[in-house]
């Protein structure tokens, strides 16, 4: 998906403008948005596509909405997305031992937060990868992801390693010094991994079927 705003026309989008209001230069923006000042030159003048990811990217060092950095005459979009918070889609591949997958860098994509998380600060999606979860949850099928909410057994927890290996299990239990695992293929089994292994421990608060 993407927003062509058009080349050569006066007022392409707003980038400049959000830009200079926060005082800043090509480079510093740039540099807040980890690209580089050639990107955000041809950006701001319209020779490269204003896609949605950039959007995103843009508008969070420049604390606005992402519908913000669009021209006013663009018919429908900027309300749409003025309506909607866009969270990260984050991808791991498979490729670790336990059936762990690795965390790629950045995100995927980006996706319109369902209401239980449109107000929850870092909250993200990961897609399925694997079977080892079936039938609590499927491959392909995209998990919401609230990270600060206090973990519960009996339901979904993304484990992120220091390794960057990421495990979607069952929460079982916790300890002082481990979290106790669940999964169900190829056939059911409880594990545990010691808290010094692990960086990271979100809890799942929703799913979406493959494909939508």
């Amino acid at each position: 998906m993407w927003l062509h705003t058009g080349v050569g026309v006066k007022n392409v989008n707003r980038i400049r403008e959000w830009r200079q209001n926060k005082g800043w230069s090509l480079q510093q923006l740039a540099e807040a948005a980890e690209t580089s000042r050639a990107q955000v030159d041809k950006l701001e003048r319209g020779e490269r596509r204003l896609t949605l990811d950039w959007m995103v990217r843009l508008a969070k060092p420049l604390d606005c909405l992402p519908a913000d950095l669009l021209p006013d005459h663009t018919p429908g979009v900027s309300a749409t997305l003025s309506r909607e918070r866009m969270i990260p889609v984050r991808s791991a591949a498979r490729g670790g031992g336990e059936q762990e997958m690795f965390l790629e860098d950045g995100p995927i994509d980006h996706r319109p937060a369902p209401g239980f998380v449109a107000h929850v600060r870092d909250a993200y999606a990961i897609y399925v990868v694997g079977d080892s979860m079936t039938p609590m949850y499927r491959p392909g099928q995209l998990l919401y992801v609230n990270p600060h909410k206090p973990l519960v057994p009996g339901r979904g927890v993304v484990i992120t390693k220091l390794n960057r290996a990421v495990l979607i299990k069952e929460l079982v239990k916790t300890t002082s010094t481990a979290v106790t695992l669940r999964e169900y293929q190829p056939k059911q089994r409880d594990f545990t991994i010691p808290h010094r292994e692990i960086a990271s421990a979100h809890m799942v608060v929703g799913a979406e079927e493959p494909g939508n």
